[in-house]
């Protein structure tokens, strides 16, 4: 047979290629689908800078990723090497589960690099999560640094029955592992361990450090991990808490390779620690060239390719499956709290907080928005503070918390609400902000008496608050975001009047030389939306910009955007502004309660939210020159074109906004402006910034 089919490969190649066709066919088909399963977790960390394909450092990070499968340290699992010079050095680290094989953790890695850098194409840090190991690289140092953020926990769904007994030998068990894990030397610090709960019931766990860290640092990234089990995992019967620098896991199985995480950890004199690696070329290739060998020597090889090919066929789809049964079993629950700082400054335990609102009585509570209620608080210093507290029906949810607390902590402007923390607890997600006594602008300029405390001079004022604040965050921070929710129950007003923009939770962020996305998912104000975003999901800075101008006009008439009333008659705001405009009656607009004032200044206000409303995005200015706009009278104004009337002022209050998908949702209440959220073709929401 062997001699058979080595001669039917000498003599007769395309009778040999028609024969491996198919299983040749199907081994590429499994390579190109299954070759880099997806990621547990992935994180392309914005703020710290891109870089481009021809890059410097584009270059270093290729060579570094390049040498990481075939180095020799793999058989402790554990990687900290660095390619590059000064600002364009690249810094990685790869760690492997302590109990996998040498080959299983070159894989991991294999499939960690080609899958993180087309995940992060732009990025100069990013960090990747398998079952089996991890990969992150950065321009900044992370060699011998604890850090915590970004991370991510998985539970399993099912619950125990013995709660407290099991949360009690959960504790003594981590407890027992932290201390051997942290007390590992400078390749290898991994434990694992098993308790019995019951009779019947054995419970598992794994913990593990980065080797580079310091055992008290290991042990603290332990402890903090060990802190998030009762957020993501309480009373479950699996679970984990994985962060850059550690990660734990228990179930009530043996999720590990027993007899490899039971053997004596390396011999410290076996490999003296070293320091990260420096590479700066690549690494010369083991293979030798066959080229001018014997042909005859083919028929083996056809011998070993074709089972080869069908095993590692049937391999791959088991491993699949696989995947797919423990995917189902287990629910992901990201914290990403990407580059808060120091999260234990900022976050509150749960029963501060109740007591500081009265256990979150009815008299302390402010008002309800989509997020939940919001409940007036007092610290024990003194401070008053406002709580924003997750409502379990909301529609919103997780995704608008975690915004919240990533892009509001790193925002620093007088006319940005200021975050002052937060708390994960249990079921609980709270959000907790100064307290601004004036509530917000709504409740002032459509209460009928009210918004007769607000004359022009104070209209003006928040007029250029607003803008500046918007420009802040489209411009003058260090990041780019739109906030895309602008609107007068988001504007909120301190004792002087001074208005702060508040609710971040529908915001995006854009790295800097970014200029517009796309999304499927909808969110946002009726009335407030710019028409690009509301029909086909576009949107950019000019989106916040359309808000503004809607904002603008509400502010000098009084009115809402959707129903200003002329005798019986109720048109749309933008039509009925402009309208008087183009007729040179647009002092009709002016909200008469408001009192005397600086009719040029609430002219060019007019005209100013008129340009900001235009239905080309491409013809509404920019916020910075909106600002220049407001400041310099000298400054001729464009004229502007008719504004978008996707909103037509005849519309019927039932009538339901179509999307370009067929999705659509129904305006139901004219009286007061509904958020909208909905998907269409989205599954996952978990990622934060646009690729």
């Amino acid at each position: 047979m062997n001699s058979r089919v080595g001669k039917m490969t000498i003599m007769d190649p395309p009778r040999l290629l028609l024969f491996l066709y198919p299983f040749l066919t199907l081994h590429l088909l499994a390579v190109t689908v299954f070759a880099q399963p997806d990621f547990l977790y992935h994180f392309c960390i914005e703020g710290v800078g891109n870089y481009t394909s021809n890059s410097t450092y584009k270059a270093n990070l290729n060579t570094l990723l390049s040498s990481l499968p075939s180095d020799n340290a793999i058989d402790y699992g554990f990687y900290n090497f660095s390619a590059g010079q000064n600002s364009e050095r690249v810094n990685a680290i790869g760690l492997c589960r302590g109990d996998v094989t040498p080959d299983a953790c070159r894989s991991c890695l294999n499939d960690s690099r080609l899958q993180l850098t087309e995940l992060c194409p732009n990025q100069k840090e990013a960090i990747g999560w398998y079952d089996n190991c991890m990969l992150r690289y950065s321009n900044r140092s992370i060699f011998s640094t604890k850090e915590d953020l970004p991370a991510f926990s998985m539970h399993n769904v099912n619950n125990v029955s013995n709660g407290d007994e099991f949360n009690e030998a959960l504790g003594n068990l981590f407890a027992s592992l932290k201390s051997k894990a942290a007390s590992g030397d400078s390749r290898y610090k991994f434990a694992t361990g098993e308790v019995n709960v019951s009779s019947f019931q054995n419970i598992y766990a794994l913990v593990q450090c980065t080797p580079d860290l310091s055992q008290l640092s290991c042990s603290n990234c332990i402890d903090g991990a060990i802190n998030g089990i009762p957020g993501c995992c309480d009373r479950k019967q699996g679970g984990r808490v994985v962060k850059p620098s550690c990660n734990i896991r228990f179930e009530l199985y043996r999720f590990y390779d027993f007899t490899a995480a039971n053997a004596p950890p390396p011999a410290a004199a076996t490999l003296p620690p070293s320091p990260p690696t420096n590479v700066s070329t690549p690494p010369p290739s083991n293979t030798t060239s066959t080229k001018g060998k014997n042909s005859n020597t083919s028929g083996t090889v056809v011998l070993i390719i074709v089972p080869s090919v069908v095993i590692s066929v049937m391999l791959i789809t088991f491993i699949c499956c696989l995947l797919k049964r423990r995917r189902t079993r287990e629910s992901v629950g990201t914290q990403d709290e990407d580059e808060i700082g120091n999260t234990e400054s900022l976050q509150f335990d749960f029963a501060t907080i109740r007591v500081a609102t009265n256990n979150f009585s009815d008299a302390n509570k402010l008002g309800q928005g989509g997020f939940g209620p919001v409940y007036k608080g007092r610290l024990s210093n003194g401070q008053e503070i406002a709580v924003k507290r997750l409502s379990s029906g909301s529609g919103q949810g997780e995704l608008e918390f975690k915004n919240e607390v990533i892009l509001v902590a790193k925002l620093q402007h007088r006319n940005l609400v200021r975050l002052l923390g937060f708390c994960l607890e249990g079921i609980e997600r709270l959000l907790i902000y100064e307290f601004v006594p004036k509530t917000s602008l709504d409740n002032f300029i459509f209460d009928p008496v009210k918004r007769a405390q607000l004359d022009w001079d104070r209209r003006y004022k928040i007029i250029g608050g607003i803008a500046r604040g918007l420009l802040y965050l489209h411009e003058d921070s260090r990041l780019r975001i739109i906030h895309r929710d602008l609107k007068a129950s988001n504007i909120l007003l301190d004792t002087e009047m001074n208005p702060k923009i508040s609710d971040f939770g529908m915001a995006r962020l854009f790295v800097v030389d970014q200029t517009q996305g796309n999304t499927s998912r909808i969110v946002g104000t009726y009335g407030y939306m710019a028409p690009e975003y509301a029909m086909h999901g576009h949107f950019s800075v000019k989106t916040d910009v359309y808000s503004f101008g809607v904002l603008v006009l509400e502010i000098v008439s009084g009115q809402r955007n959707n129903c200003i009333r002329i005798g019986e008659n109720v048109e749309d705001l933008l039509s009925y502004a402009w309208k008087n405009w183009r007729e040179g009656k647009a002092t009709n607009v002016m909200d008469p309660t408001m009192g005397t004032g600086s009719t040029s200044e609430i002219m060019r206000c007019i005209h100013i939210g008129l340009l900001c409303v235009q239905e080309n995005e491409a013809d509404r200015p920019t916020m910075a020159s909106v600002v220049l706009m407001l400041n310099s009278y000298s400054l001729s104004l464009p004229l502007p074109s008719q504004p978008a009337f996707f909103m037509n002022s005849g519309m019927n209050g039932d009538l339901p906004l179509e999307l370009e998908d067929n999705s659509s949702v129904t305006k139901s209440d004219h009286s007061q402006n509904k958020s909208a959220k909905f998907s269409a073709n989205e599954a996952s929401i978990t990622d934060l910034y646009p690729r």
